[in-house]
């Protein structure tokens, strides 16, 4: 019998030490160290009481087909969800889906599971959190308690590669969750980082050798990040997260990693009372209810991979009683935001350094792209200034330090999407005239003081409207 050794492994990093620390040197996290034990590493005897190695098998590269080339999918059946792993899933490829307690992983993938088993494939459904009733119970109020799933409760992972292997392989495999899963091979609780790492890689050798689809489910922690070792992440073929507000009722499925596709595509979902429904239109889902008339409001027209995306950004810019000002930000980053802030002072001429400034996207959206500069800086002007902007308008471009506007990739998209929508004028940065291309009236801006003075010139005219509306009632009388 394999003799064990102590480790002290790190809870969040993996980091591993051969004594106990009360701080890890390699995240800095405090009380995280904790005591693992494992078997020997068998490379430790001698030589001749080694096991010999069967010698692999090699493939030459010019010798592959076609068909080869391209990886086998097999469509899960839910566009949004084809669209993120980039077709279907891939045979033998293993997705790490994460994602906050009560956000619909759970939902989402019993309604994968039963689209795909709907059309003849073998899927299993092992869930290490739940009994095999409580799985049923969601099938049969999400309608599905007829599909041909196969399900199980069981979190030893030999166990479940020794079922899974009788019969013909599974087209697709659900792990629900890595975090309970435990291996036979090591000594620790579940949960743990040696634990969770053993598990992943049993289960990812099950899949690259029978050709399932594997889709293993993880914790998140409090900031978001999947728990567990970062290997794991590196050892899988995709990672995915499911994201959502608890206020808002639609889902984001987001890529982050992807080996047989792209990793900036995003599926919409909305949840309803029967489960997870599918968004074809975003842009009208996120416009919705739009208050065309209030001052600070401006409409981003982005980019998610290759879908076009319209939302509306929100600010709110009121003087400030404290001696340092405010500044919250909801779904984007507080630091772009800074920037932004310090080129309309020094550029724009706009000085908000005794205001408290407020920033949402609508909906709960999350915008990493630096294409909003532009549409952030009018929202943030038409509030100072309580002027709404055109109603019919959309705004997108990257402000330099400078205060230069800087054109963005995949403008005609963007364009696209909004003359599909019914806007009738784009204010981006100057490019080769393809608004005109698609009937719309495009103003080019150079620098951002030509939207400063934009949103000037239509406070100035709403003046002069009102004054004129302020005396037409008389002369309508006269007349």
């Amino acid at each position: 019998m394999a003799k064990s050794h102590q480790t002290f492994v790190c809870q969040s990093c993996g980091a591993v030490y051969n004594r106990w620390r009360g701080r890890c040197e390699a995240c800095n996290g405090w009380n995280t160290i904790v005591e693992e034990t494992g078997p020997a590493s068998p490379a430790a005897g001698p030589v001749a009481t080694r096991p010999s190695r069967a010698k692999g098998r090699v493939f030459p590269l010019e010798g592959l087909t076609g068909e080869a080339k391209q990886a086998p999918r097999t469509p899960s059946g839910i566009a949004e969800l084809d669209r993120v792993t980039g077709g279907g899933f891939v045979r033998g490829s293993v997705i790490l889906l994460g994602g906050d307690p009560g956000i619909g992983k759970s939902t989402l993938l019993m309604q994968a599971s039963a689209a795909l088993a709907a059309r003849g494939e073998r899927v299993a459904y092992i869930s290490g959190e739940e009994a095999v009733g409580q799985v049923r119970l969601r099938a049969e109020r999400l309608g599905l308690a007829q599909a041909p799933v196969e399900l199980a409760a069981e979190t030893n992972v030999e166990d479940i590669v020794a079922t899974l292997s009788q019969g013909r392989p599974p087209a697709l495999a659900i792990i629900d969750s890595i975090q309970t899963m435990w291996t036979e091979t090591v000594e620790s609780a579940p949960g743990t980082v040696t634990q969770v790492r053993g598990s992943a890689q049993s289960l990812i050798r099950f899949a690259k050798t029978t050709g399932t689809a594997v889709i293993l489910v993880g914790h998140v922690t409090k900031d978001g990040q999947i728990a567990g070792p970062r290997v794991v992440e590196h050892m899988v073929d995709a990672v995915a997260s499911f994201e959502g507000d608890q206020g808002h009722h639609f889902r984001i499925l987001r890529a982050v990693k992807n080996r047989f596709g792209p990793t900036d595509e995003i599926g919409v979902f909305e949840m309803t009372d029967g489960g997870l429904a599918e968004v074809p239109n975003p842009s009208a889902l996120f416009l919705a209810g739009r208050d065309l008339a209030a001052p600070g409001t401006a409409v981003f027209a982005g980019m998610e991979g290759t879908r076009p995306l319209l939302v509306e950004i929100q600010a709110l810019v009121a003087p400030s009683a404290l001696g340092m000002p405010r500044r919250a930000v909801v779904g984007w980053d507080p630091n772009r935001l800074s920037m932004v802030l310090a080129v309309l002072e020094a550029h724009g001429g706009i000085r908000l350094g005794g205001h408290d400034v407020y920033l949402n996207v609508a909906g709960g959206l999350r915008i990493s792209e630096p294409a909003a500069d532009l549409a952030v800086a009018a929202a943030l002007v038409s509030s100072l200034s309580g002027t709404p902007l055109p109603s019919d308008a959309v705004y997108f471009g990257e402000i330099g330090l400078s205060g230069a506007v800087r054109p963005v990739a995949q403008a005609p998209a963007r364009l696209k999407e909004a003359q599909k929508l019914g806007f009738a004028k784009a204010l981006m940065p100057q490019g080769r005239g393809e608004a005109a291309e698609r009937g719309l009236s495009a103003e080019a801006l150079r620098h951002i003081a030509d939207l400063v003075a934009g949103v000037a010139a239509g406070r100035a005219g709403r003046k002069g409207a009102d004054a004129k509306r302020a005396r037409l009632p008389a002369y309508d009388d006269e007349s």
